[in-house]
């Protein structure tokens, strides 16, 4: 009997047309995938470009209102909001006045919108401080773990008041999703998830987000955000905030941590939990820069950029692009 001859393998068979391409594509990217995060100013009359951040600004209230209709019709499902005080102080209260920007802004969104986008808030202190770290300080000037909690919680309760659907508790203090979970369920807030920030790096890629809330941060964060040669602790830390009562993780930022996205997306003490990631400031001014001085073609990367953060595993993304992405798909 003959040898039979084997068949040659083409895999590029499955790569001849875009409807063959898009009908064996292993990864999908949605709308209703991404989330935009806002930032809002105290005082502002009109939108103040970010210059380190091509494309996004610090918004009104009224020019706040209009950005969420428009991610809205774009078919985006969440938006995150950063508010900007004219004043800040050492212990960040304009995060827990009623009237405080922020919680303002909330109202102003969820009367806009309603129900039809999810409106999410960062609950962390750092904008509110005059110190810019994301607690309050002992008398030694280092942060007070224990005592920035009572202060998430009022925070929490001031998000919650305003109608926010998610609060976001990213200074990655100990103990922060339990504290503030149990907070909204004794006042009754029983409805208002938690997107934890379980995963948040010291990187060097915020920079252009201090510029966008006007940080008053000397130093850095390293003390309390995690160190970027650590994987396997973000895991953990994920873990832990899902044991505290938390609805969602998230891995930030996105593109340096892909392995660490994949991991949190594995672990099997999160399978079912949503895992999110935020493409943040530095990885967006980055694409941006490199396309204004035409050595990357623009939109191509933006699309390239997302679908590679949701192929390694997640499931919600944070993005500036997102209401443009949207326009894309």
């Amino acid at each position: 009997m003959s040898e039979i001859e084997r068949p040659v393998v083409r895999p590029r068979r499955l790569r001849t047309t875009p409807a063959m391409r898009d009908l064996v594509a292993e990864t999908t990217l949605r709308p209703s995938q991404l989330v935009l995060p806002l930032f809002v100013r105290e005082g502002a009359t009109e939108p103040t470009p970010i210059s380190s951040m091509p494309g996004v600004v610090q918004h009104s209230r009224e020019t706040l209102r209009k950005a969420v209709v428009e991610a809205a019709e774009a078919g985006i499902r969440g938006v995150m909001l950063f508010g900007i005080p004219e004043s800040k102080d050492a212990v960040g209260s304009g995060a827990t006045d009623p009237e405080g920007i922020l919680n303002v802004a909330i109202r102003d969104v969820v009367d806009e919108v309603g129900d039809t986008v999810v409106v999410m808030s960062d609950l962390c202190l750092d904008e509110f401080t005059d110190h810019g770290h994301c607690g309050v300080l002992d008398a030694a000037g280092r942060v007070d773990n224990d005592a920035t909690l009572a202060a998430y919680a009022d925070m929490a309760l001031a998000h919650a008041a305003a109608g926010v659907h998610l609060v976001g508790p990213s200074g990655m203090m100990d103990g922060q999703v339990a504290v503030v979970r149990a907070a909204l369920d004794g006042a009754g807030h029983t409805d208002v998830g938690i997107l934890a920030y379980g995963a948040k790096y010291a990187s060097a890629f915020f920079g252009p987000f201090r510029e966008a809330v006007d940080s008053s941060l000397q130093g850095d964060r390293r003390t309390y955000q995690q160190d970027f040669r650590n994987g396997a602790e973000g895991v953990r830390e994920a873990v832990l905030d899902v044991e505290q009562g938390a609805d969602i993780v998230m891995v930030k930022p996105a593109l340096a941590y892909l392995d660490v996205l994949r991991q949190v997306r594995d672990a099997p003490e999160l399978r079912g939990i949503p895992v999110a990631a935020y493409n943040i400031s530095g990885e967006y001014a980055m694409v941006e820069a490199a396309a204004a001085h035409g050595w990357i073609d623009r939109e191509p990367a933006i699309l390239e950029t997302l679908t590679a953060i949701r192929r390694a595993g997640a499931d919600v993304i944070l993005t500036y692009w997102a209401v443009e992405a949207a326009g894309l798909l």
